[in-house]
């Protein structure tokens, strides 16, 4: 099976545990909150991946994110999830964006043709440097979203967990 295509059942196997719909979005700061600490991976009330930002240090999940948003999605989206004349602000969509359908998309890729006007996001299921990274990118840009990061690299971040390196290891294959 391709990662791809695991991906992407996680993804629409943890839709019915969905965060907040767009009508829901004014409440995501509260639902952003870190309840949980899985060895320094935080989740919020749902169990979805979240931020941890105190005294101006961000959790290493925050930092990591930001580092491969700035790797391989800035180019489109623009820098510090801002958008650009090429693609959406993903600072703004991941207010109304769950994580499994943040997954699936940055898995599979989405293509849109409203207002006359194709947009495409290529498929990154396969892609080792993203999927394996997909909670930090997530965390990155929940944190944007809500305001709690603000633009440029975080000047300060927790020690990288052991968590972190064990599942960095194992996807990466070495």
């Amino acid at each position: 099976m391709s990662i791809r295509i695991a991906i992407s059942v996680l993804a629409l196997a943890l839709l019915p545990l969905a965060g907040p719909t767009s009508a829901q979005a004014e409440d995501s700061a509260d639902k952003a909150k870190a309840v949980k600490d899985e060895g320094g991976k935080y989740l919020d009330a749902d169990g979805n991946p979240t931020f941890k930002i105190e005294n101006g240090t961000v959790d290493w999940y925050t930092f990591s994110g930001y580092r491969r948003y700035h790797s391989d999605c800035h180019v489109c989206h623009g820098q510090d999830g801002m958008g650009s004349t090429y693609a959406p602000a993903l600072a703004n969509s991941l207010k109304t964006i769950d994580y499994p359908t943040f997954l699936s998309i940055v898995a599979q890729g989405r293509k849109n043709t409203a207002n006359g006007k194709e947009n495409v996001m290529p498929a990154f299921g396969d892609n080792k440097n993203v999927y394996c990274y997909l909670d930090d990118l997530y965390v990155y840009l929940r944190a944007r979203a809500d305001g709690a990061a603000p633009r440029g690299r975080p000047p300060k971040h927790e020690d990288k967990p052991q968590a972190a390196k064990d599942a960095e290891k194992s996807c990466m294959g070495g």
